[in-house]
């Protein structure tokens, strides 16, 4: 299936492995030229070996705030026009109520929300004035329903999806799309770091098996696309079917 965006240009936040990676692979495959973005040099050298076209990389620590316009700047110069935002970026540390001090939170914020308004507060004037934009940020299923041990994704991830579907109506006009693509547990480094036994976590999943991240960077890709041009202001689960809610 063509999509469409053969030409286009994306910048990939946490585009260094897992799901972010997996959407810069994909987009790559569509056409698109690429600007990863990571905190480690080392991982994002490795990881633009795997991804098709000529990618750019780009260091940046996006819980850091003053490094987010010159990862912005820079990529603006290396990519020209950016058409495509797609916002990852790892989960802040786990803990529940009790045990997470009330200074954890603003790391969370930072890393899991303020990165990303901040992003579209400076990519998205652009996109609307050439009238063609896609926004996807990758979030968590947590948004849905709460994961155990996660308080601090759960309530950073929340706060964005309530902000993008906000944005999305006022910018759908314009041709720029805003969505969310929910993850539930995919076979991902994170996961890992959560979890000792992966058989016993994909047990719990209604299809038996964690979600591969190939997959879902493809679904990521088709959401940038000019056939999802109708498609906005939506949080879109992959789970597996592991949410239970209605909506």
């Amino acid at each position: 299936m063509d999509l469409g965006i053969t030409g286009r240009t994306a910048l990939v936040t946490g585009a260094s492995s897992g799901l972010g990676l997996a959407s810069a692979q994909a987009l790559a495959a569509n056409g698109v030229r690429v600007g990863m973005v990571a905190r480690s040099a080392e991982r994002l050298e490795a990881a633009r070996e795997a991804v098709d076209g000529d990618p750019v990389t780009i260091m940046a620590d996006l819980s850091q705030p003053e490094n987010i316009n010159d990862m912005l700047t820079a990529a603006q110069e290396a990519l020209g026009d950016i058409d495509i935002l797609v916002a990852n970026a790892g989960g802040p540390p786990p803990g529940d109520f009790a045990s997470t001090d009330l200074g954890a939170y603003p790391d969370a914020l930072q890393l899991n929300l303020l990165s990303t308004v901040a992003m579209c507060k400076y990519l998205i004037p652009p996109m609307q004035e050439r009238g063609w934009g896609r926004v996807v940020a990758i979030t968590s299923i947590s948004v849905r329903q709460p994961i155990d041990q996660l308080i601090l994704s759960n309530t950073a991830r929340a706060g964005l999806t309530a902000f993008l579907k906000t944005t999305a109506t006022e910018v759908a006009p314009d041709g720029v799309t805003v969505n969310t693509v929910q993850p539930g547990l995919h076979a991902t480094d994170r996961l890992t770091e959560l979890y000792d036994d992966l058989e016993a976590v994909a047990s719990r999943v209604p299809t038996g098996t964690l979600g591969d991240p190939g997959d879902f960077g493809r679904i990521v890709a088709f959401v940038c696309s000019e056939s999802a041009r109708s498609i906005t202001g939506a949080s879109i689960p992959v789970d597996g079917g592991t949410a239970k809610g209605l909506q």
